[in-house]
């Protein structure tokens, strides 16, 4: 039997509706606009189409949104400079700088930079601290995005063998505290993390009750990897070709035709984990305007 398709595109879709609902009544009730820079250096096509797809949201949900373009050559000096003149923006609720950023400048730096109350990405070291112990901030995007996928498809976490591929600071590590913690209604599992020095994937993921790739490699996980029942959160997306027409061919982590037909659940790529995290940076930065009025917030 197929598995159940995991519509990110969807539940996104119906998240973005309540959150344009709530963002009208900060507006009527408050007059509180959330406000959202996105600061792109360079123009890597991979980049502009991620800031355009972050822009197109805020609009969509009524935020105070301004892109920020910077040339490929901005010193590092007049970077922290621009962070420093959008934390000191009482306008200005969420600042995201799009990575990757040039050579001659230092991510963490730029990251450091950033007001962890305005740090919507979730990337800054108090964020990632309160994380980790379990206290209110804001999650980074992509890890949060997954567990309301688990959540709203009716995945039980708790108690569950789950299998994180890959280690990253965006997603591997802080998806797997995310799971480990005491957390309702998606967490308390047991949690594997598998990476490049792993000795025997395939001895990992079989054992997997839930298992999320984030390898960064095309249809690496395969369907003699994986037991019959699993659900498979696929976060990778590779370009591996062009349509005819010139539209980019995209494929997960995960080869998705052979490992659905032993999957209870799957998502898509695309349409899978991309649309939650806009959605989850959206309300990331909705909560932060909540927060820096005062209002009960899920941040603070």
């Amino acid at each position: 039997m197929a598995a159940k398709i995991i519509s990110g595109k969807d539940i996104a879709k119906e998240i973005r509706e309540a959150l344009k609902a709530e963002v009208s009544e900060l507006k009527e009730k408050h007059g509180i606009v959330p406000g959202l820079v996105t600061i792109l250096v360079g123009d890597n096509p991979a980049s502009v189409s991620y800031v355009t797809a972050k822009q197109r949201a805020a609009h969509e949900l009524g935020f105070h949104s301004i892109q920020d373009n910077q040339p490929e050559d901005i010193t590092e000096e007049a970077l922290l400079s621009l962070i420093k003149k959008y934390n000191d923006d009482p306008a200005i609720h969420g600042i995201l700088v799009q990575l990757p950023l040039p050579r001659h400048i230092d991510e963490r730096k730029v990251i450091y930079a950033i007001d962890p109350r305005k740090d919507v990405d979730g990337f800054h070291p108090v964020n990632v601290g309160k994380m980790v112990i379990g206290e209110p901030c804001f999650l980074p995007c992509t890890p949060h995005g997954i567990l309301v996928l688990l959540d709203r498809a009716g995945v039980e976490v708790s108690g569950a063998e789950a299998v994180v591929v890959g280690r990253s600071n965006i997603v591997g590590k802080p998806i797997a505290n995310l799971l480990i913690q005491k957390r309702k209604p998606v967490g308390n599992a047991t949690v594997t993390v598998c990476h490049t020095g792993t000795k025997d994937l395939s001895f990992h993921t079989r054992r997997a009750d839930i298992l999320i790739v984030a390898a960064g490699r095309p249809k690496v996980i395969t369907a003699d990897m994986v037991k019959e029942g699993v659900v498979v959160i696929d976060v990778g997306v590779n370009r591996i070709g062009t349509t005819p027409e010139g539209k980019a061919i995209l494929c997960g982590d995960v080869d998705f035709d052979s490992v659905k037909e032993k999957a209870a659940a799957i998502t898509p790529v695309p349409g899978g984990v991309g649309p939650m995290t806009i959605t989850m940076l959206m309300k990331n930065t909705l909560e932060s305007a909540k927060m820096w009025a005062g209002l009960p917030s899920e941040v603070a």
